[in-house]
């Protein structure tokens, strides 16, 4: 019996699998990568290693074991299929036996197109009749943090999602519950909706970049269309600069607050405050 995690090399993976190191025996996880030199560090740690590709479905012929417990991280290749992708390791997994398949979906309250492949995979997976855990992952943290040179190059925060607050956490949040599910028990068949403790809205970030950098940081409230341009206008293909403006216009309707604690219950501590998420983004910047 194996802890199997996809996409184990990618920003969620690799604090999946360093919490899971803090708990189980390194020999008893299997990371799938598709590049092997990019877990070679993780290998050195006794990871045992597995190359496959959601879009080479051969590659997964035989990876899961009876009994394993497989955590399905959603693949990034918005224009790949996705739900394709993900029907790939349920057939594989159910093909095994695996005791679980853990999912990170997206919160039952989103309606914007990102959610779509979601949903579709949600009920790909219930069709296939596997024991199956959904994490409903809010917004993370990171997502924000981790874009801060243009913020701080204008002074501006800008975004489309109006008055609407966020419920986010940070990735290691999410992957702390994901590790509960996948090492603890009686977690088969649920669903959990996932998000920080606190929401915050979009002045209230830049406030706080403010009161961090000492620099006066506006939030500049723009309509969809126009942060679709000026996403595309950054670089991004024009069909995910309208998925990402399409989440603005679901934070103004409040479907990104998270209220239920599930995650915070399941990490067994309070998530991690946008405030010092932005703290250790800054000092990273130096």
């Amino acid at each position: 019996m194996s802890i199997v995690v996809t996409g184990a090399t990618g920003h969620l993976g690799r604090h999946v699998v360093e919490q899971l190191l803090e708990k189980v025996p390194a020999e008893q996880i299997t990371a799938v990568v598709r590049d092997e030199a990019k877990a070679a560090d993780l290998a050195a740690r006794g990871v045992r290693l597995a190359v496959a590709d959601y879009n080479v479905p051969e590659t997964f012929d035989g990876l899961f074991a009876a009994g394993d417990k497989v955590l399905l991280i959603s693949g990034n290749e918005f224009d790949k299929g996705r739900p394709r992708q993900h029907q790939v390791v349920i057939d594989a997994a159910k093909a095994a036996g695996a005791a679980l398949l853990a999912y990170t979906s997206a919160p039952g309250s989103l309606t914007a197109a990102l959610a779509d492949d979601h949903r579709a995979t949600e009920d790909a997976l219930l069709a296939s009749e596997l024991p199956y855990t959904l994490l409903r992952n809010g917004w993370y943290h990171e997502n924000y943090t981790e874009q801060l040179a243009p913020v701080l190059e204008h002074g501006a925060v800008v975004a489309a999602a109006g008055e609407g607050r966020v419920s986010s956490a940070s990735r290691a949040d999410y992957a702390a519950a994901a590790v509960a599910v996948l090492t603890g028990e009686g977690h088969e068949n649920k669903t959990y909706e996932l998000g920080g403790d606190e929401a915050w809205s979009f002045a209230e970030y830049a406030a706080e970049l403010s009161r961090r950098t000492g620099r006066e940081i506006a939030y500049n409230a723009v309509s969809t269309e126009a942060l679709t341009g000026i996403l595309a206008g950054a670089g991004l293909p024009e069909p995910l600069a309208a998925i990402l403006a399409g989440v603005d216009a679901s934070i103004e309707k409040g479907e990104l607050v998270v209220p239920t604690g599930d995650l915070s219950r399941l990490a067994g501590r309070p998530t991690t405050p946008l405030s010092v998420a932005i703290a250790a983004a800054l000092e990273d910047k130096g």
